[in-house]
């Protein structure tokens, strides 16, 4: 795998190059509009509102039951409870999934994915409310359904952006981003702003999974599934080669490949001379059956390149997030809100926003350097447990930007490293590749919530021992 730092994607000499700064001689609205033309040559709409929308739904109920903790479990219980029941089943699923669900096809998994979420939420709603007697197993057998969903779903559409290109796995990142915003301003449209009851706004919220299979068999073309089918279909690699590139290509490949049948022979020799050897290059034939140890060692392969980097980043975020964050509080009077409660959910609405664009960005930025993003973040969470105890960032300002900056990193690793993969990975193992690598968000979450479990509290008590005790004070 070929590290960096941040590059554009690659273009050809004859490409118009990077959009130009706004004020300069060259930029317009018809050239910015030209040139963003350019650099979604090819996409196809119908594939690009497919994925946007997966993403979107298959993490919005997930967003959503988050949004309802404190409604779902009261006060009393806590709510990194929640947060476990939500992610504890999707992970199990993608750490046994990947060795057989390719067995499964897509169209069933879409349905199975629709019905567990829906009625996982039904459940939910439908249960009496905790503070009524009603039963808290029973709403968290809810939430574990719609994670498994969630699980599933998150599993099998990053396989399927294999069959059809870059650009469906850049409006998943989007869409899986966009379900942060949306699913958070929607509970709160609903409950607070339309003023329907919790029940009534989770039963609202049960119908979204319907959208999912709307837009895999009514919106998403199936030709690239019914090619994947055939035996012989192979996909056709999408290398932009440059003058310089053909250049630097050593004789022999540029010979052998300008003589051989097929149009993707100097592409093919131009990608074996640019790029490094994936740690899956030696692919198990087409066909072959491969059995669990090959299974696993083909995980391992994946460890260290892309699981790694990505469980890091998540554990930091979410450590801050669950842990950290709810303590991360200022003088009301210095800040502009009323009360300590509203901290939190403008510090979730900016790391959002942030995990949110930098999950729309693979068409304009790419990182090839995984691990740098990932180390960062262990520094916003270094910094920040820090500033919880000693109290040393100046204003909630500059705290914004920090929540901001800590979503841009988590959204840039993720959709970066399934990026990765997709130009990296063999074809033939690109598939079970991206399933797989999918397990460590869930894992990073898992480790994260029982971190935030213990630190929160711990973080506190060193709040108010220092005379700060606004976070006893978030009813207020």
């Amino acid at each position: 795998m070929a590290y960096g730092t941040t590059t554009t994607m690659s273009r050809s000499p004859s490409s118009p190059g990077l959009l130009p700064l706004p004020g300069s001689p060259g930029s317009s609205w018809a050239v910015y509009k030209a040139r963003l033309g350019t650099i979604f040559q090819g996409a196809d709409t119908s594939v690009l509102i497919a994925f946007w929308l997966f993403g979107l739904i298959n993490n919005v109920s997930y967003v959503i039951i988050l949004s309802a903790a404190l409604d779902l479990v009261g006060p009393s219980v806590p709510k990194g409870v929640v947060l476990l029941a939500d992610v504890l089943p999707s992970f199990l699923t993608k750490l046994i999934a990947p060795y057989f669900i390719h067995h499964i096809p897509y169209s069933f998994r879409i349905i199975a994915m629709c019905s567990l979420s829906a009625l996982g939420m039904f459940l939910i709603a439908l249960t009496p409310s905790v503070l009524t007697g009603g039963s808290i197993s029973i709403k968290l057998f809810g939430v574990g359904m719609a994670s498994l969903s969630s699980g599933v779903g998150e599993l099998s559409m990053l396989g399927l952006t294999h069959y059809y290109g870059p650009f469906s796995l850049a409006a998943w990142g989007s869409g899986t981003g966009g379900a942060g915003l949306i699913g958070a301003g929607l509970y709160v449209l609903l409950t607070s702003t339309i003023g329907l009851s919790v029940r009534n706004s989770l039963l609202a919220c049960a119908f979204l999974p319907f959208i999912m299979p709307l837009a895999f068999f009514l919106i998403l073309p199936q030709a690239p599934l019914r090619h994947a089918s055939n035996e012989n279909y192979t996909s056709i690699p999408r290398n932009s080669i440059d003058d310089s590139d053909i250049t630097s290509l050593p004789t022999s490949s540029a010979a052998e490949a300008l003589l051989a049948p097929g149009p993707s022979s100097v592409s093919e020799a131009y990608t074996s001379h640019s790029r490094p050897a994936s740690p899956l290059s030696h692919s198990y034939p087409k066909g072959s059956k491969t059995t669990f140890h090959q299974n696993l060692a083909r995980t391992r392969a994946l460890f260290i390149p892309y699981m790694a980097p990505l469980l890091l980043v998540y554990i930091a975020e979410y450590s801050i997030n669950q842990g950290v964050s709810p303590t991360l509080l200022f003088p009301l009077p210095s800040t502009p809100f009323s009360a300590y409660r509203s901290f939190y959910p403008l510090y979730a609405f900016l790391y959002q926003l942030g995990v949110f664009i930098s999950r729309s960005s693979t068409p304009f930025i790419r990182i090839h350097n995984l691990y740098l993003p990932s180390f960062l973040q262990c520094l916003n969470l270094a910094l920040l447990s820090l500033h919880s105890v000693y109290f040393f960032i100046p204003s909630v300002w500059v705290m914004f930007a920090v929540m901001f900056w800590e979503g841009l990193l988590g959204g840039a690793v993720y959709v970066n490293t399934f990026a990765e993969i997709m130009e990296s990975v063999p074809p033939k193992e690109r598939e079970f590749s991206l399933g797989a690598t999918s397990v460590s968000d869930s894992a990073g979450i898992c480790i994260a919530s029982l971190i935030g479990m213990v630190i929160e509290g711990r973080l506190c008590d060193a709040n108010v021992a220092r005379g700060r005790p606004w976070c006893r004070d978030l009813d207020s």
